[in-house]
């Protein structure tokens, strides 16, 4: 196969996105492959892409849409995206700027969909508007959950499939886990319970379900912990403050692997998630996952984690205190959970795959 030049649009992302398409540059780059990666500056600054054999192109994708930085935009990845064999964007505001950008071209498109549109009134009808741009102008649309698929063969998708997005591997954790649970501040040999939740403070995640939660686990030995920043920081300390609840916000966290070494759960109590990366980490490094079944949760652990409804507080303070109640459930969920995650496509399977698709003839799409 003949080197292709591929290009990756995202928008504005600090996380999963983000992520993602750093790992795919990575091993799109290592195969010989010219990749150009556009997006907000920020990003570059974030993620490094250039260190990993990748090209920049500075595109400011703002967050929300605005009429001037959008026609802005458009320009600047009609720029961007010269000479290209093959445009990749990711999430819906790079989506639909990019189908803008390639009109009147043959380039040929690709865009996954990472996440739920999540809001309601003129906000919904407008983000509506961006999605069926975003999915009418491409060739192929990938999303990461099957609900998302769903979303876009109803907006009348050419084609639609699942294309999976997996966690890159976790680092060994570089602590033992009695030293992290001495800086949690908890003890190993007083049957003490360490709940972990990690993800941006930001409506989305629902953490105050989880602090609801909490509320049962007052006096019972079960610690929460949970490592990310974002928006309702002071809002959820209030109402640990307010509760008198064993539960720490840790901020931001570069050393997840040391904290699932100490955990003895992880929570996902998110209103939405496609494939949650913390919980395909948790997974594999053999710690056992309660999580709201919403999005792709569900197809993605099967039942090696228990599943609970979205919003139910009480459903969480049942389930974690069982599982804290029962060591032999937790090692079976931990087992179960290891040989799922065995399952998952990793990192190379994906880039594989994505290249077999990007190479084949456009009307094989």
């Amino acid at each position: 196969m003949k080197p292709l030049r591929i290009a990756l649009v995202l928008g504005t992302s600090t996380g999963g996105v983000g992520v993602h398409v750093l790992d795919l540059a990575r091993e799109f780059a290592q195969r010989g492959h010219d990749v150009v990666v556009a997006g907000p500056p920020q990003t570059e600054e974030l993620f490094h892409f250039t260190r990993h054999g990748a090209q920049f192109r500075p595109v400011q994708i703002s967050a929300a849409p605005s009429l001037v930085n959008d026609v802005r935009a458009v320009a600047a990845l009609r720029r961007a995206l010269t000479d290209t064999d093959v445009v990749h964007a990711h999430g819906v505001r790079a989506g639909a700027l990019t189908g803008l950008a390639l009109l009147r071209t043959k380039t040929p498109s690709v865009v996954t969909l990472h996440n739920a549109m999540l809001a309601g009134g003129l906000k919904a009808r407008l983000l509506t508007g961006l999605e069926y741009l975003a999915v009418r102008r491409a060739d192929v649309i990938l999303g990461a959950s099957e609900d998302l698929v769903a979303r876009a063969k109803a907006l009348g998708a050419r084609e639609a499939r699942l294309g999976p997005v997996p966690a890159p591997p976790q680092p060994s954790p570089t602590r033992t886990r009695h030293d992290v649970r001495v800086e949690l501040g908890l003890k190993d040999d007083d049957g003490e319970i360490l709940v972990l939740a990690v993800g941006r403070l930001a409506p989305q995640k629902d953490y105050p379900t989880l602090l609801t939660a909490a509320r049962a686990w007052r006096g019972t030995g079960i610690h929460v912990a949970i490592a990310g920043d974002g928006p309702l920081r002071d809002q959820l300390q209030a109402d640990i403050d307010a509760h008198g609840l064993n539960a720490a916000l840790l901020g931001h966290r570069g050393d997840i692997a040391d904290l699932l070494s100490a955990a003895d759960l992880l929570v996902l109590s998110s209103a939405w998630e496609a494939r949650a990366l913390v919980v395909q980490e948790a997974m594999r490094a053999g710690v056992p996952v309660v999580a709201t079944s919403v999005g792709g949760i569900p197809g993605l652990v099967g039942d090696a984690a228990l599943l609970v409804p979205p919003g139910d507080a009480d459903a969480v303070a049942e389930a974690v205190s069982n599982l804290a109640q029962d060591p032999d459930a937790r090692s079976r969920l931990a087992a179960a959970g290891r040989a799922r995650a065995e399952t998952w496509p990793d990192l190379d399977q994906c880039a594989a795959g994505l290249i077999e698709l990007y190479a084949s003839p456009r009307d094989a799409w």
